[in-house]
């Protein structure tokens, strides 16, 4: 990747508009200069056959500090989670319910993926962008930097053998096996590289220093709060639903669904993970345009992340919110879509 640990992310050139009228609105076909960072909207690095190579010679895994913790994070609280029936009180249960919307749709899907790894929209002011991705970093996903990086990453190349997840290498890996392996990610990827845009601000770079310390934070409130059971469900049982709702994006939703646009990848539209996910599983729709706000483009493609941004725009607080024309759409569309 040309792009250098301090450079700005070039982002796509697309006409933003205020929509009023219920019509989809237009944008001009993304355009990009250096540095590289096409991969973004339709490009991706080509593999080598030197670099087939070596890959497909295997490799043994090993396990470093990063991934241990990683283990030691998704085991805890799936066995937070086997504890919930033996904790349950309506209590925990509804605010389990409410920290899956606004950790899964506000800091995952609206945060992470829609503005920060693909800018389908700015936020004003730029405290209310850092509030969002504070509340993503309670998902335990990691923290924004790295989180957007390896999506960069697969979007750049998306099932290849270079993907860090693609269910080309099995269904668990694209799930949730490749989370325990930071060194494969780097042997397929590099360096991370291609966050300049969020590296250049402070307040990134501390939420990854300090990143481990807030979740623990947001612990000890809800024990203060509720004992136990907070922690069990507010914790592990809503932790363990974000995470299988999000992994299921990497693994279902390019291996089960359908297809209406050409793209060079196994993407699908999955109704059911777009249920779980708040508009994600439309996922053939996003990769056939990565820089779309919205992602649920039929009328009847429930996109609840899409109308978080749309409220937000009309609150003046959205703002350079990208969708793609009719004219990109007819370009991309199939023929013959596999319903």
């Amino acid at each position: 990747m040309a792009v250098g640990e301090a450079a700005v992310m070039v982002e796509p050139q697309l006409k933003s508009t205020t929509i009023s009228d219920g019509k989809r609105a237009t944008a001009t076909k993304p355009s990009f200069s250096p540095p590289d960072v096409s991969f973004l909207a339709t490009g991706k690095k080509s593999i080598s056959d030197e670099d087939e190579g070596q890959r497909a010679r295997g490799r043994v895994r090993k396990l470093n500090a990063y991934d241990r913790i990683a283990v030691g994070a998704v085991a805890g609280t799936h066995l937070m989670a086997m504890c919930g029936p033996f904790c349950f009180s309506w209590g925990a249960f509804w605010l389990a319910a409410a920290l899956y919307v606004v950790t899964g749709l506000f800091g995952i899907c609206f945060s992470y993926h829609r503005n920060l790894a693909h800018q389908s929209f700015k936020l004003l002011p730029k405290w209310l962008e850092y509030l969002f991705a504070y509340i993503g970093a309670h998902a335990l996903q990691g923290d924004p930097l790295t989180w957007v990086s390896n999506h960069r990453f697969h979007h750049q190349y998306t099932d290849t053998e270079r993907d860090p997840h693609s269910p080309i290498e099995g269904f668990w890996h694209s799930h949730m096996s490749w989370i325990f392996d930071s060194a494969m990610v780097r042997e397929k990827c590099g360096k991370r590289d291609n966050v300049g845009d969020m590296k250049s601000q402070a307040f990134y770079r501390w939420l990854r220093r300090t990143y481990v310390f807030h979740p623990l934070g947001l612990a000890l409130i809800l024990y203060a709060l509720g004992g136990l059971p907070y922690i069990v469900w507010g914790i592990g049982v809503r932790v363990v639903g974000v995470y299988h709702a999000t992994w299921f994006v990497n693994s279902a939703a390019h291996i089960w669904g359908s297809r209406v646009w050409n793209t060079d990848d196994l993407s699908r539209n999955n109704w059911w993970v777009a249920v779980l996910t708040f508009g994600e599983g439309w996922h053939n729709n996003h990769h056939a345009f990565k820089y779309s706000a919205r992602q649920g483009l039929e009328w009847w493609q429930i996109d609840m992340t899409w109308y978080a941004v749309r409220l937000l725009q009309a609150m003046g607080l959205a703002y350079d919110v990208k969708l793609p024309s009719k004219l990109q759409m007819q370009k991309l569309a199939m023929k013959h879509p596999n319903q």
